[in-house]
């Protein structure tokens, strides 16, 4: 079957308005034909935007998040509505769903797919919703695998889920060159943020302008720090993990400050693997929601005519203890990643707030971990919340929060 005849794939967006959910809408406005947007969330801190988003998608739903959302995005509807002139303001309005479980409700929308770009460990029950309604799950929210893996692997049938982060994208596409049983190891690339080089003394004074300064990406403050102090490659690699069932020892992380080569995957025969294209994520997003099926021109492509060099460096586990640490929680399995994914989110949000140095996070959320006490037993959803909620109490209390 041609493109030309392929009904367009439906989706639902959980997050629209954050930078994972504007790039993957700019790449459905430049293939109009391949998409059509059911429905899209956000947490409400930008209705405006939303209210274009609705608008210009024509979709059906629109959820938020915050409590008094409804009254405020209806409101930015009909003035953005008024602002386009007498068209817009003929065209049927969404239905619109507020509240915190907003999104979960939307993912369980039937689609053919749904994109949970939402940031944090929130994006948790979205993800079960999605995978429970069988839709394909086009996975940016990695806290929700890390937080609650088993319950999102038992949930999870072959295939459905398609990872977006650049890192695990790649590790997707370079296991399609061979067999499960033919890898040998897992090769993760990370770019060494804006601190790369540095001892961990040197960074004792770091500020938080320092920390948000992403040498290559631009992502949310959260995201971005956990870059800046490896934390967000320990997660990357308990993704991979999770995501492609390749034991923590066999799985490693080399800097490359260059972030041409997003990740490599290296076979028993001695051949090694690697996607390569300039850093952007509307590539990863495009192949997300179109999979099995590239979408043409999606991203800019390398320029093999231009004169490059890329380096591959060793991580300094001494300067940035982090990564170590996220592995630890992730090798313990259970709740132990759920605390520590939660603590770091508290401290990091200490740190922005001038209440912790940027050491003090990794030193805290490991005293955190070192705190928690793992219940046996078959995981719930239950157990996963109430250890966040342990863990963000205990945080708050190290870091001085009112």
């Amino acid at each position: 079957m041609t493109s030309a005849h392929r009904e367009p794939r439906s989706l639902v967006l959980l997050g629209s308005t954050g930078s994972i959910g504007t790039q993957a809408i700019d790449v459905i406005r430049r293939n109009s034909g391949r998409f059509r947007v059911r429905a899209i969330s956000a947490g409400g801190g930008d209705l405006d935007l939303l209210a274009r988003q609705a608008l210009d998608l024509e979709v059906g739903y629109v959820g938020i998040a915050a409590a008094d959302g409804a009254r405020r995005f209806q409101d930015a509807l009909q003035a953005e509505a008024r602002r386009r002139g007498p068209g817009a303001a003929g065209s049927p309005a969404p239905e619109i769903v507020s509240g915190p479980d907003a999104s979960t409700r939307l993912a369980a929308l039937p689609c053919d797919a749904v994109l949970n770009g939402i940031t944090g460990s929130v994006g948790l029950a979205p993800t079960l919703a999605a995978l429970e309604s069988g839709s394909r799950l086009i996975l940016a929210n990695k806290e929700s695998l890390i937080v609650g893996g088993a319950l999102v692997k038992k949930l999870a049938a072959p295939g459905q889920i398609i990872p977006v982060d650049s890192e695990h994208s790649a590790l997707f596409q370079c296991l399609q060159g061979g067999k499960t049983d033919e890898v040998r190891r897992l090769i993760v690339t990370a770019s060494g943020g804006p601190f790369r080089g540095r001892t961990r003394a040197e960074m004792a004074d770091v500020t938080a302008e320092q920390a948000l300064a992403h040498p290559v990406w631009n992502m949310g403050p959260v995201i971005t720090v956990n870059c800046a102090n490896l934390v967000n490659k320990g997660l990357e690699v308990i993704e991979a993990h999770l995501l492609f069932d390749i034991p923590f020892d066999r799985i490693e992380v080399v800097v490359h400050p260059q972030v041409m080569v997003h990740s490599m995957v290296e076979f028993h025969d001695g051949s090694t693997l690697a996607q390569v294209a300039p850093p952007d994520i509307r590539m990863a997003l495009a192949l997300g929601m179109s999979w099995p099926v590239r979408v043409p021109d999606a991203a800019p492509a390398c320029d093999w005519s231009r004169a490059s060099s890329w380096d591959f460096l060793p991580v300094d586990h001494d300067a940035f203890p982090g990564l170590r640490l996220a592995c630890a929680a992730g090798e313990a399995g259970g709740t132990t990643p759920a605390v520590f994914n939660a603590a770091n989110e508290e401290c990091v949000a200490a740190f922005l707030e001038g209440r912790l140095s940027f050491l003090e996070i990794t030193e805290t959320v490991e005293r955190v971990m070192g705190e928690h006490d793992q219940v046996g037993g078959e995981m719930t959803l239950e157990a996963v919340l109430a250890a966040e909620a342990w863990a963000r109490v205990r945080a708050r209390e190290l870091t001085g929060a009112a």
